[in-house]
C-alpha cells in the first residue's frame, strides 16, 4: 500500500475511536469533524499564503498555523501531516528558516492528500 492511499493516509484506530463516539452515526459525529477540519484549512490556509508573501517568511504565523493543524490533523488520524506540522513547528520555533518553504509545499500536498482521503472515507 503506498503512503498516497486512504489507509495509508488515515489512522484507522483515530476513525474506529471517532466512529465508536457515535455508533448509530445519528449525530454525524465523523462528518462534523471532519467539516471542522475543513473549516480550519479554510481560515489557516490564507494565513499561511500571507506568511510566505515577501522574502522573509513570517514564522510567528507559520508556527501557529501548523501547531494549530498539528492537533486537528492527529485528531482525524493524519499522523504523517501531523507530523510534519510538528517539525514545522520546532523550526518555526526556533527560527530557523533554511528548508522551510519547502516543508511547507510538502504540508500543503500532505494537506491535499488528506482532504480527498477523508472526502474518500466519508
Amino acid at each position: 500500500m503506498t503512503a498516497s492511499t486512504p489507509a495509508a493516509l488515515l489512522d484507522p484506530e483515530a476513525i474506529k475511536r471517532l466512529r465508536e463516539l457515535d455508533p448509530s452515526g445519528s449525530n454525524k459525529l465523523l462528518e462534523r469533524v471532519v467539516a471542522a477540519f475543513s473549516s480550519s484549512l479554510d481560515r489557516l490556509l490564507p494565513e499561511l499564503d500571507r506568511a510566505r508573501e515577501g522574502d522573509a517568511l513570517d514564522l510567528t504565523i507559520v508556527r501557529h498555523v501548523s501547531h494549530t493543524l498539528k492537533s486537528s490533523s492527529a485528531s482525524l488520524g493524519a499522523m504523517v501531516l501531523s507530523a510534519r506540522c510538528a517539525d514545522i513547528e520546532t523550526q518555526a520555533r526556533e527560527g530557523r528558516r533554511e528548508g522551510l518553504p519547502e516543508q511547507l509545499d510538502a504540508m500543503l500536498n500532505d494537506i491535499q492528500q488528506v482532504r480527498a482521503a477523508l472526502a474518500a472515507l466519508l
